[in-house]
């Protein structure tokens, strides 16, 4: 996908990847800020978890 995030100079091509893994049998989710976030009980847990941490991260921005 061609496109430019906030933080980009240029437009660039991103491919997106799975971001919920598996650790120990656990399930997490790895950010861009090479954090690794949980663990969840289930797949559906972690996915509402990644939708609050980029709401999370999108406030911190647009408050700087």
């Amino acid at each position: 996908m061609l496109g430019m995030r906030a933080q980009d100079t240029a437009p660039a091509t991103h491919f997106r990847s799975d971001r919920v893994c598996r650790v120990n049998g656990e399930l997490y989710f790895s950010t861009r800020e090479n954090t690794l976030e949980g663990p969840f009980d289930s797949p559906e847990k972690a996915e509402q978890e990644i939708k609050a941490y980029i709401e999370r991260m999108r406030l911190m921005d647009s408050n700087r």
